[in-house]
């Protein structure tokens, strides 16, 4: 068997297999009302609403987390303080809220910088909460997960995970590296039963999303409709029109994507 056969073939059976777990996971519906979530930064913003909104479905416990949990003033939920750039205490929340069966990674920072003329240590911070506090924190609960039957993860991205932005590089390289990591996770944790999903949206009218003037989702509106799709198994959710486009659009021409380019 020469090198092309033998790799088509290792890569076909990779695909069957990858192809039927995927299948599997998507028809067993995660089941929000019962569940026992927890939320990175889910003090503000589109964390808060996810909490609030697990809390009108019925979820049995909530872990809401932040780096400063003094802030979340949610009555009915669980406050655990969480840094999800820190090792040790991601390590500790594992073992703190080790029911969990629901881990919404939300948690994020934007500071907009030039990737050429910009704060290189800015960027890197970009790229440590969005692309290695989400590993971190998927790598200590999948254990947790697998413990409690599967579960689901859910990964909070942006239409930037597709799309380079000019003074926004260093969130938009973060994003998509996160969204490279969701799919690979998605590989990885397929066999214990763990559904790994992504919510892919626009901007939404959060503290994050405050200086800037342009049209925004409603937060309440973006959870809603996510966790509507994580309970119907759905693993790459496009919250929004605007996701769905930039979605379309990544086969298109780069000078199509980018009409601005000379």
């Amino acid at each position: 068997m020469n090198l092309r056969r033998t790799i088509i073939v290792r890569c076909s059976g990779w695909f069957l297999r990858w192809f039927h777990q995927s299948r599997r996971t998507r028809s067993e519906a995660v089941k929000l009302s019962g569940s026992t979530a927890l939320i990175t930064g889910a003090n503000r913003g589109l964390g808060r609403h996810f909490a609030a909104e697990l809390l009108e479905r019925g979820a049995t416990k909530i872990y809401a987390t932040a780096r400063n949990p003094e802030q979340i003033d949610l009555p009915g939920v669980e406050v655990l303080p969480l840094d999800i750039t820190d090792p040790e205490a991601v390590a500790a929340a594992a073992r703190a809220a080790a029911d969990v069966d629901l881990l919404i990674n939300n948690a994020g920072i934007s500071v907009p910088q030039s990737l050429i003329t910009g704060d290189l240590d800015l960027i890197r911070r970009e790229l440590e909460t969005h692309f290695f506090g989400t590993l971190s924190m998927t790598r200590a609960f999948a254990p947790v997960l697998a413990t409690n039957g599967g579960g689901a993860i859910l990964n909070i991205l942006s239409v930037l995970s597709w799309l380079g932005f000019a003074g926004a590089g260093g969130y938009a390289a973060a994003k998509a590296a996160q969204w490279s990591l969701t799919d690979t996770t998605r590989l990885e944790l397929a066999a214990q039963g763990t559904q790994v999903s992504a919510a892919i949206l626009a901007a939404t009218d959060t503290d994050m999303m405050a200086g800037y003037d342009v049209p925004k989702n409603n937060p309440a509106d973006v959870v809603r409709t996510t966790l509507n799709a994580l309970e119907e198994g759905q693993l790459e959710i496009l919250v929004d029109e605007a996701a769905a486009t930039t979605k379309a659009n990544l086969s298109a021409d780069v000078h199509t994507r980018y009409p601005n380019l000379a």
